[in-house]
């Protein structure tokens, strides 16, 4: 299942098992309830920014929008970034969920691929939400509240994701990052 169809079909299944009406949904996540019925219904494709969105009002990981987790037997899994890599929304940035949030863990781990010039503000998450991002290729800012933190190949920075945050490619080619983002959920 693609992406688009994936997210459509999460949305309404996660929505259904809580018994939320569009009404109380889009006051939880603060996405109209003509946008989520467009979503659910596999008419429009949201932008990065909706998925935070629904994944903050719902509390629950963006990797549960983007894909089912898989527990594999034995506890041993291994994944291709470049196999799993792709534009999962309207945004140009590419995403990898190397390893979906997973409650035994407390955390989701993405690659993600920023395009030269493009720059993504995003809102706080919820309180106890933390990021781990390591920059692997490219040049990189993240903006951590007010302030721009500049990164170079290796470098990696913790901070607390309750507060407006951002990621920058600085360079002429694209910046290819981890990031570890750990929750307080428990689902």
């Amino acid at each position: 299942m693609d992406s688009p169809d994936y997210i459509a079909t999460a949305l309404q299944a996660i929505r259904q098992e809580r018994g939320w009406s569009l009404d109380r949904a889009s006051k939880a996540t603060g996405v109209s309830k003509a946008m989520l019925g467009q979503i659910e219904r596999g008419e429009s494709s949201p932008t990065l920014a909706t998925l935070w969105k629904l994944a903050t009002g719902f509390q629950i990981s963006l990797s549960h929008l983007l894909q089912p987790t898989i527990t594999p037997p034995g506890g041993v899994q291994l994944r291709s970034a470049d196999r799993l890599r792709h534009r999962p929304t309207t945004d140009p940035m590419l995403v990898a969920p190397l390893f979906p949030y997973d409650p035994a863990f407390g955390f989701e781990l993405l690659e993600l691929t920023l395009p030269p010039g493009y720059e993504r503000l995003s809102a706080p998450h919820d309180a106890g939400v933390t990021e781990h991002v390591t920059l692997i290729r490219g040049q990189m800012a993240v903006k951590v509240g007010e302030a721009w933190v500049e990164l170079h190949m290796g470098d990696a920075l913790r901070f607390n994701a309750d507060q407006p945050h951002g990621y920058r490619c600085c360079g002429g080619e694209p910046a290819v990052f981890h990031n570890l983002i750990h929750y307080r959920y428990t689902r």
